[in-house]
């Protein structure tokens, strides 16, 4: 069955030898190629490095060398203890104004959260520059590292102006669910996006390396009243999401 699968991936064994150009890449080119055309999508193992290094006639050094790559490119991702995998990759559209929450229950993801900190404090710089709030004014901050289906997928800290939420222990599953039952939703929302190294705290809370590229998102939401009343700053893995934007001429 392993011959066939194998087989089913890669065709039959291939002549990897090409002057000129390292054996690793040709392997890693080999091993990506499934992936590109969907014989292997998101979730998927690969099969084992021994298994792998037979088939394709190459070491385990080379196999590993190659697959190192693919995880640096992050087509590819490692669990300790449990092998190597085809990046699950979220595709979530920049145009439209949805929660977390929402994304996922759309793709049929089990959804979980662990709560860092549920607080009620002093607005700092950047919150009261975001939400238009005065010294005096008290803000309630949401920080919680989110999974879908037990995989550490986002960290997210919002902090939303008192006058909206009251009670830091109000919110147990959607923060957009809560304020929608308000009538205080946000209808529109700057967004600004940037690829950053992670800190080491952080890093452990999402179980990737220490000053891995992730995604850093801040995003100042704003109600029907014209009023800011979220400002969210969220951590992705780079090896999870697919952010997409239609694009239109407007010439």
């Amino acid at each position: 069955m392993l011959e066939e699968r194998l087989e089913q991936l890669f065709g039959s064994p291939l002549n990897l030898r090409q002057k000129g150009t390292p054996l690793y890449l040709l392997v890693k080119k080999a091993i990506n190629a499934p992936i590109l055309d969907g014989r292997l999508i998101g979730g998927d193992n690969l099969p084992p490095e021994r298994d792998l290094a037979q088939y394709l006639n190459v070491s385990r050094v080379t196999i590993r060398r190659a697959i190192d790559e693919l995880v640096k490119d992050e087509v590819l991702t490692q669990r300790q203890g449990a092998g190597t995998f085809v990046s699950e990759r979220v595709e979530q559209p920049l145009n439209h104004l949805r929660s977390f929450t929402e994304i996922m229950q759309d793709r049929g993801k089990s959804i979980s959260s662990k709560w860092l900190d549920r607080s009620l404090g002093m607005p700092r710089a950047e919150e009261r520059a975001a939400l238009n709030l005065q010294d005096d004014d008290l803000v309630v901050r949401f920080y919680r590292l989110r999974f879908t289906d037990g995989k550490p997928m986002a960290l997210e800290l919002a902090s939303i102006p008192s006058q909206y939420i009251l009670n830091p222990f109000a919110v147990e599953g959607s923060l957009y669910a809560l304020l929608d039952k308000q009538g205080k939703r946000p209808v529109r929302a700057f967004q600004r996006l940037r690829a950053i190294s992670i800190d080491s705290e952080r890093a452990n809370l999402l179980s990737i390396p220490e000053s891995s590229a992730v995604l850093y998102i801040e995003r100042t939401g704003v109600c029907a009243e014209n009023s800011p009343v979220e400002f969210t700053r969220s951590w992705f893995p780079g090896d999870s999401y697919d952010f997409v934007a239609e694009l239109q001429n407007t010439l």
